[in-house]
């Protein structure tokens, strides 16, 4: 709301510029105050057609349009210098009222008719070979700019326009994990398109450009949560389709402790507190209560694969998962744990190891050997375990079954999870927007977080009885969409069986295709050449 109310006063002070600055150009002031009428005649000074202003009804090209016409309205005034610039992008409302009230500020023209005038004739004088008025021309030029200044706009707007196209249009992403190995590898470079699944305009707008959520080094947020925008999502180009990698920010991301290793969320060490033994820094924060709360779109990003959409019956039988009741096609590189021993007389070349997409980022015993006395654990693709395979008749390979893990696994009640594990999950229905569910105690588990956290709800238990907004209810109705992410590294994967439904507000984009590509990630080992440029949304 209150970025509303700004928005509202800052487009009154702007008429009231202009109701005072139009007499100065020979404008009737009046049609500063008339919505529409200001902006044609606003143009008209600059020397743009009328019909220029109806780009301003564009929602993100109106940011451009209107600091362009901020600028040009000044520089008609005589303002070229850097500062009367940069005043009239901060903040034009002001800068108006400047040139208003100053009696010494008068309209010469507009500044594109001058311009280009100015410009003609330096042509004219270089085609007519006339030195002299060359020189004085290029001397006298209210135009030029030094050169200190033109790297400074240059900058400004490179970092600006890059800023808008990171927040609008396009982002680059990195895989930091195996979560999605085979598919996505740890070091691929991938664009990232907002607009596929409906651009999302920030709602976190006081924050340092082209930063996610952090200042390296230092290990600060990068911005202020306050003043914010509500969410807001425009027109998508393309449906969410089960079956293909979002990128998304991390819904249990908006209360997390924040290590070297990794991020936590809180609840997440309340159930699991094992972490704090492999990750010493962790208790300090857990400790003090070191921990960080963001707002949707600065809590960190995510990719996986979307597995089940709005509505869908998902459940996992022997790592098979079951849409509405069918088995669904597998990704190609659909990878699961395997123990290896190898025959004594067999020894293995990394070489081809690594042909075959086999690395250190696949050795479940962590180290820097694959093998030790011939055994290895290893997460492995179906390709991958036939090609091992062929090495000797006499390699055993075996699937690890994954134990159950009721405490690790949505919706965290033992009473429901208890022989669940990350191989077999009995069916969950994913919310869907407008779809009304019965609610009990029996089932809450699947849908508090939705109605208390996600859905902004007041959701209280008292005895039997389940309280919404201080209203006894039996049913709740779904204001959202949800999904259900998982990634194809699936022994490997913190996913939506550990924390659950993606909301449709946290979706951030399609991944487009892959860049560039760092071997395990990190350059020193050298470039993977044959995936630059590859699809990154494919199986």
């Amino acid at each position: 709301m209150s970025i509303v109310i700004f928005l509202v006063v800052s487009y009154i002070l702007l008429s009231i510029s202009l109701y005072m600055l139009f007499p100065k150009a020979e404008v009737e002031g009046i049609k500063g105050l008339i919505p529409g009428v200001n902006f044609s005649e606003w143009c008209k000074l600059i020397g743009r057609k009328p019909a220029y202003s109806f780009w301003l009804l564009f929602p993100i090209v109106n940011i451009f349009i209107f600091v362009g016409m901020a600028v040009d309205l000044v520089r008609s005034f005589g303002k070229l210098e850097f500062k009367h610039t940069a005043a009239a992008v901060i903040y034009a409302p002001v800068l108006f009222f400047k040139i208003a009230t100053n009696p010494k500020d008068k309209y010469i023209d507009s500044t594109l008719n001058l311009e280009a005038e100015y410009t003609r004739s330096l042509v004219e004088a270089k085609a007519g070979g006339d030195a002299y008025k060359l020189k004085q021309l290029e001397e006298k030029n209210p135009y030029k700019k030094s050169v200190l200044r033109e790297w400074t706009e240059s900058i400004v707007f490179a970092v600006f326009a890059a800023a808008f196209i990171r927040m609008f249009l396009i982002e680059a992403y990195v895989i930091p994990t195996p979560s999605m190995e085979g598919t996505l590898n740890v070091g691929d470079f991938l664009f990232v398109s907002k607009a596929h699944y409906g651009i999302r305009p920030p709602m976190t707008i006081a924050m340092i450009p082209l930063l996610h959520n952090q200042i390296p080094i230092i290990n600060k947020e990068s911005y202020f949560s306050k003043p914010s925008l509500p969410y807001r999502r425009l027109p998508a180009l393309e449906k969410i389709e089960a079956g293909k990698p979002i990128v998304f920010n991390w819904p249990v991301g908006d209360s997390v402790y924040i290590t070297k290793q990794r991020s936590y969320f809180v609840s997440q060490i309340q159930r699991q507190p094992e972490y704090m033994q492999s990750d010493r820094e962790l208790v300090s924060k857990v400790r003090n209560h070191d921990f960080v709360v963001r707002p949707i779109d600065k809590k960190d990003h995510y990719i996986k694969r979307c597995v089940a959409g709005p509505g869908d019956s998902l459940k996992i039988v022997d790592k098979q998962i079951y849409l509405n009741g069918k088995a669904v096609s597998n990704p190609k590189h659909l990878q699961f744990l395997y123990q290896i021993q190898l025959p004594q007389n067999v020894s293995v070349n990394t070489k081809k190891l690594d042909q075959w997409g086999i690395d250190f980022g696949d050795n479940a015993m962590g180290g820097k050997d694959l093998f030790t006395m011939g055994y290895g654990v290893l997460f492995l693709d179906n390709e991958q375990v036939e090609k091992i395979k062929s090495l000797d008749p006499g390699v055993i390979i075996q699937p690890i079954p994954q134990k159950p893990e009721p405490t690790k696994l949505f919706p965290f009640d033992t009473l429901i999870t208890n022989n669940w594990s990350v191989d077999n999950y009995i069916p969950i229905w994913i919310p869907k927007a407008r779809v009304t569910t019965p609610l009990n105690l029996s089932n809450l588990a699947f849908y508090s977080r939705i109605i208390a956290v996600y859905e902004y709800n007041k959701l209280e238990i008292k005895g039997q009885d389940i309280y919404i907004n201080d209203k006894k209810v039996d049913s709740y109705t779904f204001k959202q969409d949800y999904y259900w992410a998982m990634g194809d590294n699936r022994h490997n994967s913190e996913d939506s069986r550990a924390w659950g439904y993606v909301p449709h507000d946290h979706i951030v984009g399609k991944p487009l295709f892959i860049w560039f590509s760092t071997k395990e990630g990190n350059i020193r080992n050298g470039i993977n050449w044959d995936r630059i440029f590859k699809s990154a949304s494919k199986e």
